[in-house]
């Protein structure tokens, strides 16, 4: 039976926080699930990627996720290594591979969508659920923000939205459920041009692994990522060199996560009370932090515009002072060449006789 995150709450606080009575937290690993033997998966080849991130874009723009900063044709980002966040559920990063001379090589990263998940057994409120499809996915409506899914992916996928303290969601890839549930194929699927992923069948996807191996032995690894690791995963991955080369961990062994954690989590005290206090604070933080943030870029501002208005001040008063300088100049030359040309005029009449007897003539007539 799944409860509401405010009547978990509710019951913690009714509980002294949890602690008062007592209480422990059972992990939803107590019965192990060996999966579903026909659910979907996706395989994932690496010598097909060509890093054009239309799977990325096609993540976001299925499952409605705000704009990135930097466009999707920003391929500048392949340069630094991502992981995948709240607002991204997949990534691609590049790798240079500078032993065997292969170029460069992508590795798209999102939820593995494991056979027996991992977050699924660190969940004590079953917030995350395997489904037939294959699918594991997420119920934000029981979630209580408590991150132990967090911490027990193998794979470091789950995000959390520290923004949003008072209604969190962990977010991940959910391998587009609402899309294949009837019948459309995943958004990455669907925008990868060079068909570097393949959906379908899981036994259907490892049968396809296994005769692109034996077919090409010196293009691939002979393994198939997601087989048996951690017991199984629906996504899948071949790859042109060892998956440590592409960022993929290679030590996580053939047991399933909640053969692992089950003993542990099932004695963990049922402290997850604290949680409310804590993300309250966490949330304060957050909103201290865009206070300051929003101050320091206030200040920012308002000093460029002094800046700028002083700067603007100073050109004025030079070009008013250069203006000033050149009318004068002007006026200066005006005068002198008038004085030139009426001395030049007046040494000519001195030197003209017509000029002389006209003006003697003139003056006779005045008189």
């Amino acid at each position: 039976m799944s409860i509401s995150r405010r009547k978990f709450l509710g019951w913690l606080g009714a509980a002294g926080f949890g602690t008062a009575l007592g209480n422990t937290a059972h992990a939803a690993s107590n019965k192990h699930f060996d999966g579903y033997p026909d659910s979907n998966g996706v395989l994932f080849d690496n010598t097909r990627c060509i890093g054009c991130r239309k799977c990325e874009e096609g993540c976001n723009r299925v499952n409605e996720l705000p704009q990135p900063e930097r466009p999707f044709s920003d391929l500048s980002l392949l340069d630094t290594k991502r992981r995948t966040t709240a607002k991204s559920y997949t990534i691609v990063n590049r790798y240079d591979d500078d032993v065997s001379e292969k170029g460069p090589l992508y590795r798209k990263d999102q939820c593995n969508h494991c056979l027996e998940p991992a977050c699924a057994s660190a969940c004590f409120v079953r917030a995350f659920t395997k489904t037939k499809s294959g699918a594991v996915v997420y119920d934000a409506s029981v979630c209580v923000g408590c991150r132990y899914c967090m911490i027990a992916c193998p794979f470091e996928i789950p995000t959390y939205e520290y923004d949003n303290a008072f209604s969190p969601r962990v977010m991940k890839c959910t391998m587009c459920y609402p899309r294949i549930s009837k019948g459309l194929l995943p958004g990455c699927v669907e925008a990868c041009p060079t068909e570097a992923l393949t959906y379908g069948k899981r036994e259907e996807l490892l049968r396809i692994g296994r005769q692109r191996i034996a077919k090409f032995p010196e293009r691939y690894v002979d393994h198939i990522y997601g087989e048996n690791e951690m017991g199984g995963t629906s996504w899948l991955y071949l790859s042109a060199v060892p998956f440590k080369d592409v960022g993929m961990r290679e030590d996580l062994g053939v047991t399933p996560a909640p053969k692992l954690t089950a003993g542990a989590l099932s004695a963990v005290p049922m402290i997850v009370g604290l949680w409310p206090v804590l993300l309250t604070g966490i949330y304060a933080i957050n909103q201290r932090k865009g206070k300051i943030e929003r101050q320091e870029k206030e200040q920012a501002v308002a000093a460029a515009l002094e800046k700028a208005r002083a700067e603007a001040e100073t050109k004025l008063s030079e070009a008013m002072e250069k203006a000033e300088k050149e009318k004068t100049t002007a006026i200066e030359t005006a005068v002198s060449k008038a004085l030139e040309e009426a001395a030049k005029a007046s040494e000519e009449d001195a030197g003209d006789p017509a000029a002389e007897n006209a003006d003697k003539k003139s003056s006779k007539e005045d008189s």
